[in-house]
């Protein structure tokens, strides 16, 4: 079974307008409520492959029985944690430019986080937990080095989607895959890249620090797989950017759900890419028949 493990879920609230004037009373085109979070986003995806997972974290609140019950509406399941406030509403606001206001979250108490640390801790080796994006504020990131053990120790792999240090900190439990963008890796290292060589040397420093497998995007340059073995390089397709908030989570899910069923990361980083890129030109997260659409259109080729 997948898992995906969202701390700091939300309600995205996607308002349209044909143009944004501040200080005064703006009218809306249409507006969307989606279940939001990195782990959710992920599980959605996956639920849209037709591949099984499991949604949990921390939810409260109107909102969080609005995330809830979208999830299940979807047919996925979920084991949330309750807490005692709201959980939060992302609002992105798309205009001339995409303007985003994210909401700081509930404060998570340690009896919730044990609840929490408890689950975690019964997964077995025959799964494969996402943990995706940032903490509540009370918690911090670094709570994450509490709770990935947890799974390790079962015999769990690991998916970590985060930026920076708390990447760093996760490559000691050897994750399945990390993926950061090219302008996250050259933040990681202190570095500026140039080329594709340069791209390949600082992902497989990522290898050597512990992780299996490495996807760095490049959004319109495409994407470069490196694992153990080869590196591998998805060539970039074309199209109009719509959705570049769960274009990354979008291709966590392909990657991971293909991996876990035929272990072949060539095959998962080009249903990662066609994931991804469906999603970047979708207004929500792709539809299954534009994945396979996109998917037609993967190119990858050994470097």
């Amino acid at each position: 079974m997948i898992y995906t493990v969202t701390l700091n879920p939300s309600i995205d609230f996607i308002v349209r307008l044909d143009q944004i004037n501040l200080g005064s009373v703006n009218r809306m085109v249409s507006d969307d409520k989606f279940a939001g979070g990195k782990g959710i986003n992920v599980s959605r995806v996956l639920q849209r492959l037709g591949i099984d997972s499991t949604a949990t974290g921390f939810l409260g609140g109107f909102t969080g029985r609005f995330i809830e019950e979208s999830l299940i509406a979807e047919g996925i399941k979920t084991a949330f944690v309750e807490v005692d406030q709201d959980t939060r509403i992302n609002v992105k606001i798309k205009s001339q430019e995409e303007t985003e206001l994210n909401g700081q979250g509930p404060t998570i108490s340690l009896e919730q986080l044990e609840v929490l640390k408890s689950r975690l801790s019964q997964f077995t080796a025959e799964d494969t937990v996402v943990f995706a994006g940032s903490a509540p504020t009370n918690l911090g990131n670094a709570v994450y080095k509490e709770l990935i053990p947890l799974v390790r120790q079962s015999g769990a792999q690991v998916v970590c989607d985060f930026e920076g240090q708390t990447l760093l900190d996760a490559l000691a439990f050897n994750p399945l895959l990390v993926k950061p963008n090219n302008h996250e890796l050259e933040a990681i290292f202190g570095v500026t890249l140039n080329g594709f060589d340069d791209v390949e040397t600082y992902a497989r420093r990522l290898l050597d620090m512990g992780a299996q497998n490495v996807i760095i995007s490049m959004a319109g340059d495409g994407a470069l797989l490196v694992t153990g073995a080869a590196s591998y390089f998805a060539k970039p397709i074309s199209g109009q950017v719509k959705n570049s908030v769960g274009a990354g989570d979008s291709m966590v899910a392909g990657f991971t759900g293909e991996f876990v069923r035929s272990k072949d990361p060539v095959e998962a980083l080009k249903l990662g890419v066609a994931c991804g890129t469906a999603t970047a030109f979708s207004d929500d997260l792709a539809t299954i028949t534009f994945i396979k659409e996109t998917y037609d259109k993967v190119e990858v080729e050994k470097r």
